[in-house]
């Protein structure tokens, strides 16, 4: 868990102050928000190279639009997810992630926004 906030925390900076400047990224989510999924979900050297590609993508000679970020997921044991020792059902879950299957163990990330 280190290692994803050492690669995220530059990322984050840059995200501090790229909102003081127009957005310039054709693609949705912005370039530094799909290197940050790509950091929490993938290995570094994967998210590395996802990343740079995204990034190279990234101008007038690409249409730009949806490109979410595609990552090699496993879901955890069904007893993992929930914790038996605890009988409140009354506790609430908050969603950050929707993890979509595309075929294998390849899944889509994408953002669950707040109502």
């Amino acid at each position: 868990m280190r290692f994803k906030k050492f690669f995220i925390a530059p990322i984050k900076g840059y995200q501090y102050i790229s909102r003081m400047l127009p957005g310039s990224c054709r693609y949705y989510p912005t370039c530094s928000e799909y290197a940050k999924w790509q950091f929490l979900f993938n290995r570094p050297d994967l998210a590395f190279a996802a990343s740079a590609l995204r990034i190279l993508r990234c101008n007038q000679l690409f249409p730009g639009g949806i490109d979410y970020p595609v990552v090699r997921w496993s879901p955890p044991p069904p007893l993992r997810l929930c914790n038996p020792s605890s009988n409140r059902t009354d506790r609430k879950i908050a969603i950050q992630y929707w993890i979509v299957p595309r075929g294998g163990k390849r899944h889509l990330i994408l953002k669950a926004f707040d109502d």
